[in-house]
């Protein structure tokens, strides 16, 4: 008996050691969650960005169609195509900023679908409205996946930020991730005129 109880502190040790494992590996399991729901996000946005350049030169066959709304389209696109985030450096700042350049490129194709109602050819030409479907079918998805990212994220920092999962997230050097959130004025609902 006296021979056991030199070895109770030893499994007690073993004990912990193997516990913070299964905590790190836990925590580095939702990273790597994170990091996979985020690349979703990116290939949703890849597809839809894909898809303007066709929509484009369809509506460029139109001579009558507004030259300025194409070009914004096409800067918008560029823009929000060169900026890109790490994702082991998921920041809210950065989500921000990756955030407003996918919103101007959404704005613009906004105002492109909207000036395309005066051109009643180009709403009735199967090319187009074959790339409307797609491009709406690719905005469920981008919203799909950015509520699976978040979903991720919320996950991961709760692991993270509770007791005692912040003491090995601070050992392992995990920090919280940011979320998508809605962009600005989103909270007030667009104005129609006819």
């Amino acid at each position: 008996m006296e021979s056991f109880k030199k070895f109770i502190p030893w499994i007690v040790v073993g004990v912990l050691v193997l516990w913070g494992i299964s905590k790190y590996n836990g925590i580095a399991g939702k990273d790597q969650e994170v990091k996979k729901t985020w690349g979703d996000v990116e290939s949703d946005y890849q597809r839809r960005s894909d898809l303007i350049p066709n929509l484009v030169n369809t509506v460029k066959g139109y001579a009558n169609f507004e030259q300025k709304t194409l070009t914004d389209v096409i800067q918008a696109r560029a823009s929000a195509t060169q900026m890109k985030i790490d994702p082991t450096n998921l920041t809210p700042e950065k989500l921000e900023q990756f955030q407003q350049a996918q919103s101007g490129l959404s704005s613009a194709l906004g105002r492109l679908l909207v000036v395309t109602e005066n051109y009643p050819d180009l709403k009735a030409n199967q090319n187009f409205l074959d790339l409307q479907a797609q491009l709406e079918g690719t905005e469920n998805r981008i919203s799909v996946s950015r509520k699976r990212f978040n979903e991720a994220v919320q996950g991961y920092n709760t692991a993270i930020v509770g007791f005692p999962g912040n003491l090995i997230a601070k050992i392992g050097g995990f920090t919280e991730k940011g979320f998508f959130k809605a962009a600005e004025g989103s909270d007030k609902a667009p104005e129609v005129k006819f």
